[in-house]
């Protein structure tokens, strides 16, 4: 790819705001406004604007900005070009600090399906099927190989709200009337279908389940409707709830996969975009279902990848072309912006063999290095380590995070020790399919009540610290493999300065912090 001297800058609006930049095909940030210890889900903040525009040598030649909608009393909302469709983008030229510009605005449906198109590999496929499945679009797109959306195939209507009412509709504190399907009920759903047996649903939860899936709308949630159900206000917890979760689990994918079945171009590849891109069991089914000849998915396939997404759909507009180099490691560098007290914590070079040999004895260390990572998951830069082998790691993991004792710790795992621990031993330095765990690995802290966890393989290449200090463990206790959860406050995106590293750490008794080549350690009866 040549250089072609064009910077893009795109803006996310509505929730999980961002704004990334792109030059010479290059990603140079996708920065989300949630990160550095902000709300999850934040809209735009003009702090993050202002953070890409420090970084940035110069004036962009084209900016983007991703359409939306919002619903409001009586009305609808539109920001740029909205939120559903794939008609053409709108261009114009306008001034902007001075300099004349293109302006550019394409749908937030475009931004899932561009997205997936350019952070894929590139390929020489005639066709190339996109599945775009969110909280409110759910559709197959097929694609020509001049990266043209030639076919549109509607499958279901917010498919990502259907599943996160389930658990709305068993919550006792969520509204019956007026509210939204919550944006993190969805993984928790997850986590909980995994204690259900879809084949033990009888009548009244099948009837439930279908009745979701045929919906009309779930905005607003229409728990009122539902008040004559087995699953309203039963509990999250539940046995029927449970039970729920994984019928609907396996209903919703059945849909999309008959859809695909039939209507798909067989041995086409698949791009998988859309915030139910996360839900790790769907992914492998859809590698499992032999109906496509590869399975994509990107890091930040949720919204937080949409500004992303125009920002490619920009790009692919003015160049014919959507590829682009990009890192998962694209966000900030870490804030220094205090240092720890000296009379609670003491620093020393960073150690690997001892750091090592910290975890190996049960200790808890907040790892930080470099850039943090796009999307929702932490992936060895901004991450809560622990040894992997005790279901007492996982508990202490779950009330040092303040989340529900039913969410699974997932593990990071150096490919080299992959077949040793895990069944398959395939690669997914994301975090983005399941996988199920050998009993004989010992590694009880990560391994679901289903067998099953979610691992982030790392190579040398990929994340060479982090290999390394998997190493140093595995000379320690036999496999290169731990717990892995992200570095947040409850509700919050990463934590990314060392004033809110220092009130987590010793608000929430951990002794071990690594900030790159330092490592902090607790002054004993601090």
């Amino acid at each position: 790819m040549g250089r072609i001297g064009m910077l893009v800058v795109a803006l996310k609006p509505g929730h999980d705001g961002a704004v990334a930049a792109i030059d010479n095909r290059k990603l140079l940030y996708s920065l989300e406004s949630e990160k550095d210890s902000r709300p999850r889900y934040t809209q735009l903040l003009p702090t993050t604007i202002l953070d890409i525009a420090e970084r940035l040598d110069a004036v962009p030649d084209v900016v983007a900005l991703g359409g939306w909608s919002d619903l409001r009393p009586n009305r609808i909302s539109y920001t740029g070009a909205g939120y559903e469709g794939t008609h053409e983008p709108t261009i114009t030229t306008s001034r902007f600090f001075g300099k004349e510009v293109r302006f550019f605005t394409s749908t937030h449906e475009r931004s899932h399906i561009y997205m997936a198109l350019g952070m894929a590999p590139a390929d020489t496929a005639p066709l190339r099927t996109v599945l775009v499945w969110e909280g409110d679009v759910g559709a197959f797109y097929v694609v020509d190989a001049d990266h043209r959306i030639v076919r549109t195939v509607p499958v279901m209507t917010g498919p990502g709200a259907r599943y996160s009412f389930l658990f709305g509709l068993a919550d006792p504190t969520f509204p019956d009337s007026g509210g939204k399907p919550r944006l993190n009920d969805a993984g928790k759903l997850m986590a909980l279908a995994a204690f259900g047996d879809a084949g033990e649903a009888g009548p009244d939860i099948t009837n439930v389940v279908e009745r979701i899936l045929k919906q009309d709308s779930m905005y607003p949630a229409p728990k009122a409707e539902y008040q004559d159900s087995v699953l309203y206000n039963a509990g999250v917890e539940s046995d029927a709830c449970k039970t729920a979760a994984a019928l609907l689990t396996k209903r919703l994918f059945e849909t999309f996969a008959q859809v695909a079945r039939e209507q798909m171009p067989e041995g086409s590849p698949l791009y998988i975009s859309g915030g139910c891109g996360l839900n790790c069991d769907w992914n492998s089914e859809w590698a499992a279902l032999g109906h496509f000849s590869s399975v994509f998915v990107a890091p930040c396939t949720n919204d937080s990848g949409s500004a992303l997404g125009t920002a490619i759909d920009a790009l692919a507009t003015f160049t014919g072309d959507p590829h682009i180099d990009w890192s998962v490691y694209s966000g900030l560098d870490f804030v220094d912006d205090t240092r720890p007290d000296t009379s609670r914590w003491r620093s020393r070079p960073l150690d690997h063999d001892a750091v090592a040999q910290a975890l190996a004895a049960g200790r808890v260390v907040a790892w930080v290095q470099g850039r943090w990572e796009i999307g929702p998951r932490a992936l060895g830069n901004r991450s809560l380590l622990a040894e992997p082998f005790s279901t007492a790691t996982r508990d202490l993991l779950n009330d040092i995070k303040k989340r529900e004792d039913y969410r699974p710790i997932a593990p990071v795992c150096r490919v080299e020790d992959l077949p040793a621990v895990f069944h398959e031993d395939f690669e997914d330095p994301y975090m983005l399919y399941f996988r199920r765990v050998r009993e004989s690995s010992g590694a009880l802290a990560v391994t679901h009540v289903d067998g099953s966890a979610r691992c982030q393989t790392v190579r040398e290449s990929g994340n060479p610290r982090l290999h390394r200090l998997l190493s140093a463990f595995a000379a320690r206790r036999g496999l290169g493999v731990l717990c892995n959860t992200s570095l947040n406050f409850n509700g919050e995106g990463f934590i990314n300065r060392t004033s809110d590293l220092t009130l987590y750490c010793e608000s929430r008794g951990i002794s071990d912090m690594v900030v790159g080549d330092t490592w902090y350690q607790r002054v004993e009866g601090s």
